[in-house]
């Protein structure tokens, strides 16, 4: 980082609305069912419909970018394959692995006022199974998933920011978003908002200052205990 680099706290003051994405800073969500496996599942329950998996599928490992891949190319089966998708990520959610660290951010912005919204890349059934068997629903103002059956409202599309600012009444500038992901950058700035990458994995934080993040962290603590 540089000098003129802005720490945590300063871009964490004027923030009254915290949007937050879900896999990744929240949980690990296909830890208990991998994502190969959820993939592989998708790919057979197009099989036992009578649909065949478009040319490029059978090797896709990521099953949100088979979604993807599945509406671009065959734009009649995105609705039942996104409705497989989300039941699998239900599923997937109930096995997945809790980041305390997000829990503590959640619990942080209630303490210190600010609001908080969910916007994800996952089904907002998924997203809202989780919290509710967490017992995190009270901390979350708004849940904002990918629309069903539009991948394309999928991030670094800004669709769903700027869904959850509209709903909280917040202006970008009193927002601050977190993600994992360049795309989740990506979103932010396109959406007006700064964004505040978590680095979780290995090279991430290189991808994430090259996107735009505005300040990089490797723990969803450092940011519970910059929130006050």
């Amino acid at each position: 980082m540089t000098g003129a680099t802005p720490s945590l706290a300063d871009v964490l003051r004027p923030v009254k609305h915290v949007l937050l994405d879900f896999d990744g800073p929240v949980c690990s969500v296909f830890a208990g069912l991998p994502a190969p496996e959820v993939a592989r599942r998708l790919r057979a329950g197009l099989l036992a419909s009578g649909e065949q998996a478009p040319s490029g599928a059978e090797n896709e490992t990521d099953p949100l970018a088979l979604l993807r891949l599945i509406a671009d190319t065959r734009p009649d089966l995105a609705a039942m394959t996104d409705g497989a998708l989300a039941e699998l990520e239900t599923k997937a959610v109930r096995l997945g692995r809790p980041n305390v660290g997000g829990e503590s951010v959640l619990r942080a912005c209630a303490r210190s006022g600010r609001s908080v919204s969910v916007v994800s890349n996952n089904a907002g059934v998924a997203i809202a199974a989780y919290l509710s068997d967490h017992g995190l629903s009270d901390y979350v103002g708004g849940v904002f998933g990918r629309t069903p059956g539009d991948p394309s409202s999928m991030k670094p599309n800004p669709q769903l920011l700027l869904a959850a600012m509209e709903a909280a009444g917040s202006e970008p500038e009193e927002c601050i978003f977190i993600g994992d992901a360049a795309r989740d950058v990506e979103a932010g700035e396109a959406a007006g908002v700064a964004t505040i990458g978590y680095a979780n994995k290995p090279g991430k934080d290189a991808r994430l200052a090259a996107a735009g993040a505005v300040v990089i962290v490797e723990s969803m603590q450092v940011i519970a205990d910059a929130l006050g």
